[in-house]
């Protein structure tokens, strides 16, 4: 990374008063946690689940587990990687005042993390949509890969069990989602990592920083729709880029 610039994100890292970060899929895809959009991605390889025909269907919940249980093998195991260690870092030391992440996968708080705000939910927890019942997602997991067969509530018995994550055609909460719009809307400074920003509504949260005055910053692979509003935009590789901003806050 240009070390100019990672110089001068650290100065703004440095003098703001109320930085966030805002995450999604590539802090994670060097965790080896694929893409779900990417070309051999669960999305790209079977038909989508939504959220009605999952409450509805029987047939559409096997569906749902089959693909979920084979996304759960894609992070089960993951760890952090110097992109979230850098950021729960910068937490612990007072530097951002939180995370607001798109990703389902928890490693954010497994990095350490304890502001974060789940736009998606997270695939870590089970929640049963009928009483509301939480639980850990591995067990299930594997029960449905033993016995072939959804499982149902411990609680309720015949209760829908689903990933605690946002599914297709279901709203997201909207707590959340206002909370962070609070966040992004007090921000000086936002930290737009690893997020492709075309996804609404959660991608249109940025501009709520640059329309109240905050600074932005793209840190992605790819270009994104809100390239040309950005203060500084790096194509280069997310855990090197925050690691030099970090070596150079001082």
């Amino acid at each position: 990374m240009n070390s100019e610039v990672a110089t001068i994100i650290a100065g703004w890292l440095k003098k703001a008063e109320n930085a966030v970060v805002f995450t999604g899929a590539g802090v994670s895809t060097e965790s080896g946690i694929p893409d779900f959009r990417s070309p051999g991605g669960v999305w790209s390889k079977y038909r989508t689940v939504y959220y009605d025909e999952f409450m509805a269907s029987a047939d559409a919940r096997y569906e749902y587990w089959r693909q979920k249980a084979e996304g759960h093998r894609d992070f089960a195991d993951a760890q952090p990687n110097d992109g979230h260690r850098v950021i729960a870092k910068w937490e612990r030391d007072g530097m951002i005042c939180g995370v607001i992440t798109q990703n389902i996968d928890g490693l954010h708080h497994i990095a350490g993390n304890q502001d974060v705000l789940e736009l998606h939910g997270t695939a870590r927890q089970i929640l049963c949509q009928d009483c509301g019942t939480s639980s850990e997602a591995a067990p299930l997991i594997a029960e449905f890969l033993e016995t072939d067969r959804v499982p149902a509530c411990r609680k309720c018995a015949n209760g829908r069990l689903k990933h605690a994550t946002i599914s297709f055609g279901q709203a997201l909460p909207m707590e959340v989602l206002e909370q962070a719009a609070a966040w992004c809307r007090e921000a000086d400074l936002l930290l737009a990592i690893g997020s492709s920003l075309v996804v609404s509504p959660a991608a249109d949260l940025p501009m709520l920083t640059k329309r109240n005055g905050g600074r932005l910053v793209i840190i992605n692979r790819d270009t994104t729709p809100l390239d040309v509003m950005a203060d500084k935009v790096i194509q280069e590789s997310i855990g090197a880029t925050l690691s030099a901003v970090d070596y150079r806050i001082v």
